[in-house]
């Protein structure tokens, strides 16, 4: 197998030169210019992970005894005979993350449970940091001289704040408070200073399409002087900024009590002093624009970090023939210079040596070494910019063994994680033991899938999926598709008999034979593709194979005869989208025929971006009608309803009104001038089930249609095995008020209960829609809908 495609974490050592990497559950030592790849670990059936360099040994996790542990081994291996040292199995739970000290002694611990944990790396000593009961403290950091450890510690959902503890009795130290977002806290390579990221800059930004405002960005670096008398790195110094290059006056700054941008003193690291009156308070912005910013690194003299670019979640805002549209920037703000860099474009992960002066650089399938002070010279000989030969990682896999491992760690999963810790009554145990011999007789991956299928089953409970890699399509032997229904006439020939429309809305909501130029109409014969002539037994369509997403010659007849033209289409690999928009549009148009006009009609397919991009897509006209039917059926779920909900149950109570042909607005503006009726079905599941028990409870209006699914214990699709199958564990429950916990398994009753049988899909009939529209006329013809009021009298 190939590294590149399986690198997981690195742990890059002091100076730059190697690094530990852990490849589909083994661990290596890489040199990262030349020489020899060392496997520290690779066991087969034993998933090793997080591997972190410390001093001259390297760290990870392992699950050898059937429980996460720590293993230490030498760099350069462990003597013949003998095997790594183990640490706190059985003790740790689920390790989420390691941080090793600079001198190696110790090893932070961030496990599952909450528990933040300092290990002494000789003694195997654990000592318990603290632990948390609103989530996971994460982001775990050594001062340089190792004397403290900093870390992002949860508080209220979504607040996190900075905090650090001496790593010799423990006392811990708020950097922060419990505010804002504070996460990613390193210090500085001098020790004077922790840089944490921290959402805490508020300049709203009006909405284009409706009335909101938001915060978009809100995020900086920011940076907090840890002993009173240490300047800002970008306040005034006492006898002015150096003229020349700051390493040539480094000396003659400590004098002056500038900044010392160094790696400190010749005989060892630095020192880092903490004074507690007043930390909070020094806590001092980089000078940079508020952005979305992520992995927030110490290099010699500044700073690394990524930047997101502001984009929608969907990308549909950006470059769509842009490949690296979205992606990470990696940037650097030198504190000497005052000046931010960028160093590369287009970056999937960084990491840093420990020394602050090399970066490792991951960007797909690469992964480079180049300087931390500037950018890539592109020379991949240069000592400045290595190119990182990952061919030389050999990994082979031993299938049932992985599998094994898989099983068992799957299991383990969600022992830990299920959202009640008795399991649901389930003896979860006795499940393992029943389920496990059949690992020896799985013969293949997908056998694995679903035997896990099988085995998570056993809870009785939605949202416990597995998920294989992958699992992609292969576009060279899909059949491009025009966005058309084409049929065989009586002549043996294959002619157009409907034109799905584009949305103009939507980028990847383009119709092929509507493009500009094309011109083709219903009726019309496609004769060739790409000039072979197309089979009156097969049609076009295994021409088309492969096609999608690529300019294609049409010849084309015409329906009404004369001669026959070419033009050149470019297919879609799936025209899905095509019909839904055509779906929803065709709904609308019905409602609107059924009432009159005076009914709107919106569909959301699901509670993410894509519903809620939906929902906007026509709310403005449509709930300016009398009524509004909000169709919820087939809807997969997420996590937007309750902005959903907030908009659907908003309550006129007031209007502006205006003259000279300005219409009167509502207020609050976009909200239901009367009833509101929402269609559901045995399709709408997770958020979709909590919309409809929300509209009920709320009394928004009633629900027409069936029961719908019956699953809100929610994920978060946090864990992958080692081969990358995703596996959830059912983790947030919800309860609401009047089905109370009963929403789980059961689903929400519909107030009109209507059937759509498979005859009525047949033959085009929608007696759930029709309903809506009849409670909705009714509703409308015992209290009307709000209307602007008539002027005051003079």
């Amino acid at each position: 197998m190939r590294a590149a495609d399986e690198l997981g974490e690195i742990g890059p050592d002091h100076s730059g030169r190697g690094s530990a990497v852990e490849v589909r559950g083994t661990v290596h030592w890489l040199t990262h210019r030349d020489g020899p790849v060392r496997v520290l670990a690779a066991e087969p059936g034993v998933r090793a992970r997080l591997p972190r360099t410390l001093g001259e040994q390297v760290v990870w996790v392992t699950d050898a005894d059937g429980e996460d542990a720590l293993e230490i081994a030498p760099v350069d291996g462990v003597a013949e005979g003998s095997t790594p040292r183990r640490i706190g199995s059985g003790q740790l739970g689920r390790v989420l993350e390691l941080a090793a000290s600079p001198d190696g002694r110790r090893v932070a611990v961030a496990t599952h449970d909450g528990r933040l944990l300092l290990v002494d790396a000789a003694a195997g000593e654990l000592r318990e940091v603290t632990r948390s009961e609103d989530g996971d403290p994460c982001d775990l950091a050594f001062s340089p001289d190792s004397g403290w450890l900093a870390w992002s510690h949860p508080g209220p959902i979504p607040l996190r704040h900075i905090r650090m503890a001496s790593t010799t009795d423990l006392s811990i130290v708020d950097v922060t408070p419990i505010r804002f977002v504070d996460t990613d806290p390193v210090f500085t390579v001098d020790g004077k200073h922790v840089a944490f990221l921290s959402a805490r800059s508020f300049d709203p930004v009006y909405d284009v399409h409706v009335f909101d405002i938001s915060f978009p960005n809100g995020s900086r670096p920011h940076l907090v002087p840890l002993a009173a008398t240490t300047p800002s790195p970008f306040s005034p110094q006492l006898r002015g900024r150096p003229v020349e290059d700051e390493d040539k006056d480094k000396d003659k700054d400590k004098h002056d009590g500038g900044h010392d941008s160094g790696d400190g003193a010749d005989d060892g690291p630095p020192r880092t002093e903490v004074d507690l009156d007043g930390l909070a308070e020094r806590v001092v912005p980089v000078p940079v624009p508020a952005a979305r910013y992520a992995t927030l690194h110490a290099t010699k003299g500044g700073l690394v970090w990524l930047r997101n670019p502001l984009s929608g979640v969907l990308g549909d805002d950006g470059d769509l023939d842009d490949d690296d549209a979205g992606r990470a920037v990696l940037e650097r703000y030198d504190f000497a210079k005052r000046k931010l860099e960028v160093l590369t474009e287009g970056v999937d992960a960084v990491w840093v040596s420990g020394d602050g002066e090399r970066l490792l650089v991951r960007d797909g399938r690469s992964l480079r070494v180049q300087a931390a002070d500037r950018k890539s010279d592109g020379d991949s000989d240069s000592a400045d910019d290595v190119q990182v030969d990952l061919s030389r990682v050999r990994v082979q896999v031993d299938p049932g063994a992985e599998w094994r491992q898989s099983f068992d760690e799957a299991w383990r999963l969600m022992r830990d994680h299920f959202w009640r810790a008795d399991m649901g009554g389930v003896d979860w145990a006795a499940v393992r033991e029943r389920y496990r011999p059949l690992v020896d007789a799985v013969g293949s991956h997908d056998e694995l899938v679903d035997l896990l299928w099988e085995l998570q089953g056993e809870l009785g409970t939605s949202h416990a999926y597995v998920t294989p890699p992958g699992g992609g399509y292969e576009s060279a032997r899909r059949i491009g598709l025009l966005g058309a229904d084409i049929e065989r006439d009586e002549d043996g020939g294959w002619r157009v008999t409907r034109i799905l429309p584009g949305e103009s809305s939507d980028p990847h909501g383009r119709s092929p034979l509507r493009a500009p130029g094309v011109a083709v109409r219903v009726g019309d014969a496609i004769l060739a593709v790409d000039g072979r002539p197309v089979s009156s037994a097969q049609g076009p369509g295994p021409l088309l194979a492969g096609t999608a997403d690529k300019p294609v010659e049409l010849r084309i007849g015409p329906a009404g005869g004369g001669p026959a033209r070419s033009v050149v289409v470019v297919p879609l690999l799936d025209d899905m989208l095509l019909r839904y928009h055509d779906w929803v549009a065709g709904r609308r148009a019905h409602v609107h025929e059924a009432s009159e006009g005076r009914i709107g009609y919106l569909h959301v397919p699901d509670m993410v971006a894509t519903g809620w991009a939906q929902l906007h897509r026509d709310l403005r006209l449509e709930i300016q009608r009398e009524a509004l039917i909000v169709d919820v059926r087939e809807n997969r779920g997420g996590h937007l309803s309750q902005l959903v909900v907030e908009k659907l149950g908003r309550t006129i109570i007031g209007w502006q009104v205006s003259r000279n042909g300005h219409r009167a607005e509502s207020y609050p503006g976009d909200a239901p001038r009367g009833p509101v009726i929402a269609v559901a079905n045995e399709f709408s599941g997770s958020d979709g089930d909590i919309v409809n028990a929300a509209i009920k409870t709320l009394g928004i209006g009633p629900v027409v249609g069936v029961r719908t699914w019956g699953g809100v214990i929610g994920i978060d699709m946090r864990y992958h095995l080692v081969d990358g199958t995703l596996v959830t564990q059912p983790r947030y429950a919800t309860w609401l008020r009047g089905p109370g916990w009963g929403v789980e398994n059961y689903g929400v009753d519909p107030d009109v209960e209507v059937v759509m049988t498979p005859r009525d899909h047949a033959e085009g009939r929608d007696p759930q829609l029709d309903t809506a529209v009849r409670l909705a006329l009714e509703a409308l013809a015992r209290t009307p809908a709000a209307t602007p009021p008539e002027l005051p009298p003079l």
